[in-house]
């Protein structure tokens, strides 16, 4: 079972019940930064300890005793780095010397993110694509910036809007196309625990909303 959702500037999406209404920011509060990384990480180990607790887990087995270090350092270092934007990778632009103007599609990106309704993985492909404007940057950035947005509490709906703005924004082109294809453990592992389907969102920009580019992307990472 497939469940896509497409993102056309102001489209509506269609899937179940996992809608996505919000902003396509990111929700932080104003104050998300006045702590440290080092106070954040104490803070967590500190209340993961009293949720272990809480759960009945002995504090003092040797397995267990510093796991609530471990996670707070995963949450702030890891898995959640992408949360603070000092770590939003620096997207050096290159003149397009070769003149090339026909689309450059990275295909199969591998993503790792968290959904943020219940903080279980979402595991996955990401696609994308654009025309250049003058001017492109190193294939590693896009990877990156992939990583970036995945490295927080994630909405796919919005994880695919923040990728598509963020490279346009960085190669002042408004011909970009992404495409994500992710298992959510959230469906998977809990509550209809349905491990065969996948969650398919897409966003055109530009010329990739014209029916050609968009099929031609489309055969391109389908090849």
């Amino acid at each position: 079972m497939l469940n896509i959702r497409v993102n056309r500037d102001n489209e509506e999406s269609e899937g179940d019940d996992h809608a996505y209404l919000g902003s396509i920011e990111t929700p932080l509060r104003a104050d998300a930064f006045d702590l440290s990384d080092i106070e954040k990480i104490q803070l967590i180990k500190k209340h993961f300890a009293e949720i272990m607790h809480i759960m009945g887990m002995d504090m003092t087995d040797d397995s267990l005793k510093n796991t609530p270090e471990r996670v707070a350092k995963m949450f702030i270092k890891e898995i959640f780095s992408g949360l603070n934007p000092e770590n939003k990778p620096k997207m050096s632009q290159f003149d397009n010397k070769y003149q090339y103007n026909q689309m450059l599609v990275e295909k199969d990106i591998s993503l790792y993110s968290y959904c943020e309704h219940h903080f279980v993985p979402i595991i996955g492909k990401v696609h994308v694509a654009y025309i250049s404007n003058g001017t492109v940057v190193g294939l590693s950035k896009i990877n990156r910036l992939v990583q970036y947005f995945g490295r927080r509490p994630q909405v796919q709906e919005r994880l695919t809007i923040q990728i598509a703005q963020a490279l346009s924004e960085a190669l002042n082109t408004p011909h970009v196309a992404v495409v994500i294809e992710a298992d959510h453990l959230c469906v998977a592992s809990r509550g209809v625990r349905d491990t065969s389907s996948k969650t398919i969102t897409v966003q055109y920009l530009g010329k990739f909303k014209e029916e050609a580019a968009k099929s031609e992307f489309l055969e391109l990472i389908r090849g």
